[in-house]
């Protein structure tokens, strides 16, 4: 019966009832889009940041991290993939690399960059170079002499596949080795810094202009659940010896890209109170008008016996009524956009020089997580029926008398 009332009353007044719907729909929207959309910047920035050849974790010798020279690298790195073998997860994969820093030029231009000798094979679903190339053709496991570049250092050379390009870096004799190599394709990545730093050649070509023999820099590993990582890099480093190896997790490695997401999390929670807050106003405002002009209604009711109780759970059951709508119509609007955005992305290429000092694309696919709309609700319907509790209570406490003289 308590039902049945209540429902009728919420709509004795459709425009008010209207009214306190469009801003709970509002707040529940506003929360979930703009939480998918904050998502979908970290988790963008975390794909870019682990396929840049970081990795979810990553195994080098000890000094590597603090000074990438050639001299660092990992000698002999059989106890590392036996380690690997026994300590990671179903579907990890692993890449190992030769990484130095070089110089690249030719007949016009000049430049710092960092050189990579990979296995094009191991490469796929390790870094974003596994994808393949935009150009040209993918180096090939036997190219001693090929080599792939990025777009944008492509052009900032002015040459075209094809052509050659020198490569300069100092060997493991601690001197300066020099080398043709011919391009053989170029690859465009997210990012164009990345495309400016990064040149890939075969992990034999790497090894024979450096003469490390069968040694390599570092070896990346990439899990299917990147929160995994600590715990994978801690069970990795149980079974090495920690006076030679350092084993770092994605989190270690890029520490600019937590503080990020930390900073991301409390502007969420701010965004919420923020919203709640609005939102909050509205309803006691919109309540109390109601309350008021029932005063009589009220008043009545106490005189034919009812319970103070029964009146404050008659209007926080209204309240109720209106906060459930308005948070499934808000659901519906803010997944279905989402969904809707999210097979193109948000294009936010006027702002990209300032997104990729961040680390993030051009375009950002908005990703909903279930706690976050399961919060967003929670927060709504939970603190809306407890400032909705306030207006109750003044209903509950009217004198029949002073209802009568209420006009």
């Amino acid at each position: 019966m308590d039902l049945i009332i209540s429902w009728r009353n919420i709509w004795r007044n459709p425009r008010r009832t209207v009214i306190i719907m469009i801003a709970v729909i509002i707040g529940i929207w506003s929360m979930i889009f703009l939480t998918a959309f904050m998502r979908g910047m970290v988790v963008d920035m975390i794909e870019n940041g682990i396929f840049t050849l970081t990795g979810d974790v990553k195994i080098c010798s000890k000094g590597y991290r603090s000074d990438p020279a050639i001299e660092n690298r990992i000698i002999k790195p059989g106890p590392v993939l036996a380690a690997l073998r026994e300590n990671l997860p179903e579907g990890a994969r692993t890449a190992a690399r030769v990484r130095v820093n070089a110089i690249a030029q030719n007949a016009r231009h000049s430049a710092g960059i960092e050189l990579a000798g990979i296995d094009p094979d191991m490469e796929a679903g390790v870094s974003f170079i596994g994808a393949g190339v935009s150009s040209g053709q993918m180096l090939r496991a036997q190219d001693n002499n090929g080599i792939v570049i990025g777009s944008a250092l492509l052009e900032k050379f002015e040459t075209r596949i094809g052509n050659k390009l020198i490569l300069m870096a100092e060997n493991a004799e601690g001197e300066i080795a020099s080398r043709a190599f011919r391009i053989r394709g170029v690859y465009q990545a997210k990012l164009e810094s990345t495309e400016k730093q990064f040149v890939f050649v075969s992990m034999e070509s790497a090894r024979q202009m450096l003469g490390i023999g069968d040694d390599v820099s570092e070896i990346s590993v990439v899990l299917k659940n990147h929160d995994r990582a600590e715990a994978v890099a801690a069970d990795i480093a149980s079974s090495l010896d920690r006076a030679k190896f350092t084993v770092s997790p994605w989190q270690e490695l890029l520490p600019m890209l937590k503080a990020y997401i930390q900073l991301f999390d409390g502007f969420i929670f701010l965004w919420y109170l923020v919203v709640f807050v609005a939102m909050a106003f509205g309803i006691i405002n919109t309540t109390l008008m109601a309350v008021f002009e029932r005063m009589r209604e009220f008043g009545l009711l106490k005189a034919l016996g009812m319970r103070p109780w029964r009146i404050l759970r008659a209007v926080l059951i209204e309240s109720g009524f209106i906060l459930v709508m308005g948070a499934l119509a808000g659901n519906a609007l803010a997944i279905s956009l989402v969904f809707g955005i999210g097979r193109t992305g948000i294009d936010l290429s006027a702002f990209s020089t300032g997104f990729e000092y961040a680390g993030m694309s051009a375009v950002i696919y908005p990703e909903i997580v279930f706690s976050d709309v399961f919060f967003a609700n929670a927060v709504v319907i939970v603190l809306g029926l407890l400032v909705s509790a306030y207006p109750a209570a003044r209903a509950a406490r009217i004198m029949p008398v002073a209802a009568m003289r209420h006009t």
